[in-house]
């Protein structure tokens, strides 16, 4: 009888907290093919590849993430990251995927290069739209990952921050995102409906990781699509030749007139990119 009470018991943690696990991102699946896994960028939904995916869904099986804390997807709790690293790894295992495409924008492409550095893997190719292996080496002089901790002032800031000046300061932020003017609002909205907490740390997460150096482990192509403005096409070499130096097979094309958001600036390239890439 104890023993009976003790399965019982077990089993009743097991069922209640896993129905109550929050997962760390929601998938949408179109089309049949291939797998091809597509991950926004940060505070974006799965909508921003609405477009890529009316193309891509005729001939490939296109998984579209939306990620915790982002949209009408519930947060979890910190580490942000590398929990949503965790569940795609679970993911791809349970739905049996085999040789999956990754395209990854901004850190959706980090997150990609991140997965791909794994000795074991199940993916057969990277699409990098405008991403780095290291935001933070960008951003910061003097960059050190270590350096990148939860409990700082301008975490403090942020969170502390009212409505009204969160919505002026995403107001600047997206316009210097896209050159398309129609897309503005579409991105303010994304940064305002996304968890305030998760904005903070999920960029604290975001900083840290620094994948310079385990990019040289990356044995599948990777293809990187990058922008150019505001900084202009030399620039922009610059950076990425330096970041990705230690990534041995990897192609780069450049989208000229175009900001973070490649997608919706050069649309058409865009697409001829992507299908050129897959096929």
């Amino acid at each position: 009888m104890k023993i009976f009470n003790i399965v019982v018991i077990l089993s009743f943690f097991i069922s209640v907290f896993g129905l109550n696990a929050q997962a760390p991102f929601e998938v949408t699946l179109k089309g049949q093919g291939q797998p091809v896994l597509l991950f926004p960028g940060f505070t974006c939904t799965g909508e921003v590849w609405e477009d890529t995916v009316v193309e891509l869904s005729k001939n490939y099986e296109c998984h579209i993430f939306t990620f915790a804390g982002f949209g009408a997807v519930a947060p979890i709790k910190k580490p942000w990251l590398p929990k949503i690293k965790e569940g795609i790894v679970k993911y791809v295992q349970e739905k049996k995927l085999v040789d999956a495409i990754i395209i990854g924008h901004s850190l959706g492409g980090t997150l990609g290069l991140w997965l791909a550095s794994d000795d074991i893997h199940p993916y057969s190719k990277l699409i990098i739209v405008d991403a780095l292996p290291s935001t933070g080496a960008l951003m910061i002089p003097n960059f050190k990952s270590e350096d990148m901790v939860y409990d700082n002032p301008w975490n403090s800031q942020m969170l502390e921050m009212d409505a009204e000046a969160f919505e002026k300061m995403a107001s600047q932020m997206v316009s210097g995102m896209t050159l398309n003017t129609e897309r503005h609002q579409q991105l303010k909205d994304w940064i305002m409906q996304s968890d305030r907490e998760t904005y903070v740390y999920g960029y604290t997460d975001l900083l840290k990781l620094d994948l310079r150096e385990d990019i040289a482990q990356i044995t599948i192509p990777v293809s990187v699509l990058g922008a150019t403005h505001p900084y202009g096409l030399e620039t922009a070499k610059k950076t990425y030749e330096e970041q990705y130096k230690n990534l041995e097979n990897f192609n780069i094309e450049f989208a000229v007139d175009s900001a973070h958001f490649i997608m919706y600036d050069q649309p058409e390239w865009f697409l001829e990119q992507i299908t050129r890439e897959l096929e």
